[in-house]
């Protein structure tokens, strides 16, 4: 089983304003329906900014990452899969 990489947009009017309770209470929701489709998905983690999150994931495919929407009743308004992975020691001295 091959597990992709993807980002996804989630706009949620007021994410940005949350509290750590509240955050608490957002991941356990994501846990549980991440639990239901295990191992085809997982979470790797979450930027939060202004009404938006960047959520980095490892899926079989586009599907999981909309079932995990539908069971976790986030929005997954933009599916972004990562092709190749770049930082600071990408760069190699010649």
């Amino acid at each position: 089983m091959t597990l992709n990489r993807y980002v996804i947009e989630r706009i949620i009017p007021g994410i940005g304003g949350s509290t750590e309770a509240q955050f608490c209470g957002i991941s356990e929701q994501s846990n549980a329906a991440l639990a239901k489709l295990a191992p085809k998905i997982q979470w790797v983690e979450t930027f939060v900014a202004g009404d938006r999150t960047f959520c980095v994931y490892l899926a079989t495919g586009e599907d999981m990452i909309r079932k995990h929407a539908e069971i976790s009743g986030f929005p997954a308004d933009r599916i972004i899969e990562i092709k190749t992975i770049i930082d600071p020691t990408t760069a190699v001295a010649a």
